[in-house]
């Protein structure tokens, strides 16, 4: 990062303009008036999910800031925004794709376009900077193969197996959303047409084979969970972190999702400059190192040379042939809305049966 070259002139009337709007035109002074704010408060930026650990480490020495994060869902964090508003006890969160227009529509998210902004994608950010996509990640079935003998690699193969399926809470979490439109890929539907994954999950529900409950590290490591669908970069992170040789992590092979996700500045942030310093720091170079650290892939990919090291911890990319985006967002945004209450009447209702 380097600071943008500002005349003597430019550089008085910065100084005259308040903090906040200093920082938008000035990375020197985005970084002054964060080091006085002393402090950052993120929601849903956990140390063991995509690596937050290092960059929220890289931020506290190398600016001085404080950080606490408290975990949750993207659904959570929003409404944590619109529930506190002037009351704001959280700075900055970072959630799914489909709810970064959320976060716009309800009026909670405020704007800053990083100094690489030009090199991310027009399909990973929102025009005025409300959001853009860090890193990416592709839905996956995390295996325990102490449980499950024949390893599926397909969602076909999900239909024949006599082990649970976990997804997890599909009303709330988007990895968990984005796990039934992988599916529905797979299953020829589209971001408009639900029918085929809704069907695929009310029959796993009607065998007693789908788990809902959170696919996360501590449940996986007791053995609650024989497998799991999740983001490509948390499947690969838990195996590592329990026994790599008793997970396998596969990308399906008839269609998968590729999304992401993206930091919102909660828009009464108490500390506003650090929050864009944040987002300047993980669209860094070494911020998207961090990222893929953590086995997300870096929405810079492209611009920059990952590690050898770091490289080698991504699946290769065969695995991801038949994975794509989403090609009608406006599509997803409004089905997402839906999902919910779809999966409700057809899915979890068979599970109470």
């Amino acid at each position: 990062m380097k600071a943008f070259i500002a005349s003597v002139v430019a550089s008085a009337v910065v100084l005259a303009l308040p903090v906040a709007q200093a920082a938008d035109n000035d990375l020197a002074a985005l970084e002054k008036a964060a080091r006085s704010e002393g402090q950052i408060n993120s929601v849903g930026m956990p140390d063991s999910w995509a690596n937050w650990k290092d960059t929220w480490n890289d931020i506290s020495s190398k600016y001085g800031l404080k950080h606490s994060d408290t975990d949750m869902s993207s659904a959570q964090e929003l409404a944590k925004f619109d529930a506190e508003k002037e009351n704001a006890s959280a700075d900055i969160g970072d959630v799914g794709a489909a709810f970064g227009p959320v976060a716009v529509a309800k009026g909670v998210a405020q704007p800053y376009k990083p100094t690489h902004w030009d090199q991310i994608p027009d399909w990973a950010k929102d025009k005025e900077g409300n959001w853009a996509l860090a890193y990416t990640g592709t839905i996956a079935f995390l295996i325990d193969k102490q449980q499950v003998k024949d390893i599926p690699h397909s969602w076909a193969d999900l239909k024949k197996g006599k082990y649970v399926v976990t997804i997890g809470d599909v009303g709330v979490a988007a990895q968990a959303a984005n796990g039934v439109l992988a599916a529905n890929y797979a299953l020829g539907g589209d971001e408009k047409n639900l029918k085929p994954a809704l069907a695929f999950f009310g029959d796993l529900a009607k065998q007693g084979r789908l788990g809902v409950t959170d696919p996360v590290i501590a449940n996986i490591e007791k053995g609650e969970v024989q497998m799991a669908v999740v983001w490509d970069f948390n499947g690969l992170n838990y195996r590592d972190q329990i026994d790599k040789n008793r997970y396998e992590v596969v990308i399906p092979s008839d269609g998968s999702v590729t999304s992401g996700y993206t930091t919102i500045i909660n828009k009464y942030a108490k500390h506003p400059n650090a929050a864009k310093l944040a987002r300047e720091y993980i669209f860094s170079d070494q911020g998207q190192i961090n990222l893929a650290k953590g086995y997300a892939r870096p929405i810079r990919a492209e611009h920059l040379t990952l590690p050898a090291d770091v490289q080698a911890r991504l699946l290769p990319q065969s695995e991801y042939k038949n994975a794509r985006p989403i090609q009608d967002q406006a599509a997803w945004d409004k089905s997402s809305k839906m999902l919910p209450r779809l999966w409700q009447e057809n899915v979890v209702i068979n599970m109470q049966q």
